[in-house]
């Protein structure tokens, strides 16, 4: 069980107050990999209505919400058929987002072993599903990618027969604003973007986001290997813009410029295995995701507790940066009735408890609500503010799908960036 510290007196006047007695607690930027889909190169430009210039398709937003297209040559499979006996089930997916438990007591149930492809950001995500001759059966993607791998004809649609699990999930995720109908996703996690850092070496966490560009940490300072939240970040730092979605020049370069400042000031490291360096100590200060700061319990050395984990983010909501990850299943699958099996099963609740047990990100499904996951001793109070809770929804900013040359623009950025602080 994780160690129980004390305070729950933080939480900021608009969130639920979280303790275990009393509790009611992306997106990256992608644009390789799809040159295949002439359409998706058009776009390349936004009137401010969610549709692209070119309008070759709606941008979807929570207040303007969309239904992808099922396209005649990309139809559901048919119902009631039995899964495919093939021995493996191949996923793509980000790295240590599994519990292995949970993919071995599918290989026991189903006879297919879980194998999976990893990935650190949906820039590598993309590229690998669109190589030459890839197959994958399983992908994990967020709502800032999901229209144009739709549109790009990169993943199937659902025959929903096979999924009756959705009914556990919270009902925004039965009818999410970028899928209508959950046509192509299922979700997986929910989860804030935020600072994870040793409280055992920093002294002021109130420092927030500025803890990052702290020299007195140098040499023990990490990005997130993702260009939206690394970009977006340091924008929300340095009051260049609160838009995370912008697509002015001049913010995103400012950003880009902030960033750079790391590499000299802190000697940057940029990568995505919080959980386990500040876990160990490897590092002091790591832009993180809040599942990782929750996870990390498990990489503390022998006889360090989660007192020594901390993680902040915003207490004004609406500079919380929140987002989600959901499950598809993509066209080139050559075993879409197991895929649709997996996603059931990830839908259960056990299966779903046991995954979050081990990797931390806890998935939207109404019986694991914050106060069942705390009072199950999944989370110590000093790391209340990782928590999610669907409020955080309506107050917090998310990322969403841009036109490609928005997209380019961030990602130029973030390789620059990158080039020089790696």
């Amino acid at each position: 069980m994780p160690n129980e510290a004390n305070d729950s007196s933080r939480a900021p006047a608009w969130r639920p107050q979280l303790h275990r007695r009393d509790v009611l607690r992306g997106g990256a930027i992608a644009a390789v990999g799809l040159g295949a889909a002439p359409l998706l190169a058009a776009c390349s430009s936004d009137n401010g209505s969610g549709q692209t210039a070119s309008s070759d398709y709606p941008l979807a937003r929570p207040d303007s919400p969309v239904t992808l297209p099922i396209f005649d040559d990309n139809k559901p499979i048919a119902s009631g058929l039995e899964p495919e006996n093939v021995g493996v089930l191949k996923v793509l997916n980000y790295a240590d987002y599994m519990a292995p438990g949970v993919k071995s007591d599918f290989q026991d149930k189903y006879g297919a072993e879980v194998q999976v492809t990893p990935y650190n950001n949906y820039d590598e995500m993309l590229s690998k599903l669109n190589a030459s001759g890839a197959s994958f059966d399983v992908v994990f993607p967020g709502p800032s990618v999901l229209s144009r791998m739709v549109y790009g004809k990169l993943l199937q649609p659902f025959n929903n027969s096979y999924l009756s699990n959705i009914k556990n999930a919270w009902p925004e995720y039965q009818d999410p604003w970028y899928d209508r109908g959950s046509q192509y996703t299922v979700p997986y996690t929910v989860y804030t973007t935020g600072v994870a850092y040793r409280s055992d070496v920093v002294a002021d966490p109130s420092e927030g986001y500025l803890m990052m560009w702290n020299a007195d940490y140098a040499g023990k300072v990490g990005v997130l290997d993702d260009a939206g939240e690394a970009l977006s970040m340091a924008m929300l730092a340095w009051d260049i813009t609160d838009d995370i979605n912008t697509a002015d020049p001049e913010y995103i370069n400012a950003a880009k410029e902030k960033l750079n400042e790391l590499t000299g000031l802190v000697d940057v490291k940029i990568d995505i295995t919080q959980y386990e360096t500040i876990a160990s100590g490897k590092f002091s200060v790591h832009q993180a995701w809040s599942g990782d700061m929750i996870a990390a319990r498990w990489y503390l050395p022998k006889g360090e507790t989660t007192e020594v984990l901390g993680y902040w983010v915003p207490d004004d909501g609406a500079q919380r940066v929140i987002g989600n990850d959901n499950i598809a299943i993509p066209k080139s699958s050559e075993s879409p009735v197991l895929a649709h099996t997996f996603l059931n099963y990830m839908l259960d609740n056990t299966v779903s408890e046991k995954n979050f047990n081990w990797n931390g990100y806890q998935p939207p499904l109404d019986k694991l609500n914050a106060q069942y996951l705390i009072d199950g001793g999944y989370i110590s109070d000093n790391l209340l503010s990782a928590v999610v809770v669907p409020e955080d929804f309506t107050k917090g900013i998310q990322f969403y799908e841009q036109p490609v040359a928005v997209q380019n623009m961030w990602l130029s950025a973030f390789m620059e960036f990158k080039s020089g602080g790696s």
